[in-house]
């Protein structure tokens, strides 16, 4: 599958304050959408690439009968849509990415965890 992601800049690693920050903020969230048995299909893909955009920061859920492991999908997701792996907890995953709009940034990181 070509990445079709790569105008977004290859994100930097965060250091912890931003990391527990961003935690902070996600425990909160509702995932915005599952993955299940069908795994990453190109349609889940663009979805969460959406979420990204408009949010910044989402959750998202990987259920019981998924194909893949949480910390596969996140780090295939993180991989592909070129995002930032924040937290795999659980059936968890929390992920970051700057919007190309910035219009569409509000969190700002504490210290210099900027990506």
């Amino acid at each position: 599958m070509s990445n079709l992601y790569t105008s977004y800049p290859i994100p930097a690693s965060l250091n912890s304050a931003a990391r527990a920050y961003l935690r902070s903020l996600a425990a909160d969230m509702s995932p915005v959408t599952q993955i299940g048995k069908g795994g990453l299909t190109e349609n889940l893909i663009a979805t969460v690439s959406d979420a990204l955009e408009a949010r910044e920061l989402i959750k998202l859920s990987v259920l019981e009968t998924a194909d893949c492991t949480a910390r596969d999908a996140a780090e295939a997701l993180a991989e592909q849509l070129r995002a930032v792996v924040v937290a795999v907890i659980g059936r968890k995953i929390i992920l970051f990415r700057r919007p190309l709009n910035p219009k569409n940034r509000r969190i700002e990181l504490p210290g210099r965890g900027t990506v």
